[in-house]
């Protein structure tokens, strides 16, 4: 079946519909559908292993996300289709982010803060640096093109693990790319939760600053915000290396999915090349601040 008549198919619209692609994921294919009661988002996905993303689980997040206030309600699911709430609301941009440092920062403290209350079944963790390993085995065992370079990354992923400051467990979004962000005109909604976990609030405030391309300044007054004073220096040497850590992690996604994934209009290969032209810029900018951690 096309995926329009698998939408058609579902048993949850209420009379006649209408489908139009909604543009965006790297890996999903999703759709906006109108009915009688109004528009709804259809998200297909299915579970990919190689990426630690398993939609039961995803669907257990949206629920509890949308039971905690941060996410749009969920109107059906069944294995690999997600039906949400179509909010209406300003996809962020980059700029977006970078002007409303103040209210993102609420956002994520607000949702690292409530969502244990409200996630179900077996506790998961999201660790980058276990990601970046478990990564660089399935690319060594898949025949990766960038293979020999794995030694490398590895020793990167051991260096940026020793500068992180210890800190709380808490839950986070994990994908903090500025369009997961929405703004109905009267507050923040956060989308897409295949990679929500339990995790250290680092990993979040590193990957919406890198995903942004937030400044030093900009940093600092970031994570002034979220932590609600003035972060001292082992605060912004982790910040700094975990911006390293995310964008490693990102071009190694984009590795694993050359050899996995073959979604419609993605070009992988540039997406890893990209991502290694940003890791090395912040990996100049943090050593040049911080040097190496022994």
């Amino acid at each position: 079946m096309s995926a329009e008549d698998r939408i058609r198919a579902l048993p949850c619209w209420n009379g006649s519909i209408e489908i139009e692609p909604l543009p965006g994921g790297l890996s999903n294919a999703n759709f906006v559908v109108t009915d009688a009661a109004g528009r709804h988002v259809v998200r297909f996905g299915q579970d990919f292993p190689f990426h630690h993303v398993f939609r039961e689980r995803e669907v257990m997040t949206a629920r509890a996300a949308h039971a905690a206030g941060f996410a749009p309600a969920v109107h059906y699911a069944e294995p690999g289709i997600l039906v949400t709430e179509f909010l209406g609301a300003k996809t962020f941009l980059a700029e977006d982010v970078r002007a409303d440092l103040d209210r993102v920062a609420g956002l994520l403290r607000a949702f690292h803060r409530e969502m244990p209350n409200h996630v179900s079944g077996a506790g998961f963790m999201f660790w980058v640096f276990h990601v970046i390993r478990d990564y660089a085995r399935t690319l060594d065992e898949g025949g990766s093109r960038k293979k020999g370079d794995l030694p490398r990354y590895l020793s990167l992923a051991d260096e940026l693990e020793r500068a992180q400051k210890l800190l709380p467990i808490v839950f986070g979004h994990n994908d903090l790319l500025p369009a997961n962000i929405l703004d109905d005109g009267k507050r923040l909604w956060l989308i897409d939760f295949e990679y929500a976990g339990f995790n250290t609030a680092m990993f979040d405030l590193a990957g919406a600053a890198s995903n942004a391309g937030l400044s030093d300044d900009e940093s600092f007054a970031f994570l002034t915000a979220y932590f609600m004073k003035e972060p001292d220096n082992e605060i912004r040497r982790s910040h700094a290396a975990m911006q390293c850590a995310s964008l490693l992690r990102e071009a190694m996604w984009s590795m694993v999915s050359e050899l996995y994934l073959d979604a419609p209009g993605i070009d992988y290969v540039a997406y890893t090349e990209e991502n290694l032209v940003r890791l090395d810029a912040a990996l100049e900018n943090y050593r040049t601040k911080y040097g190496t951690k022994s």
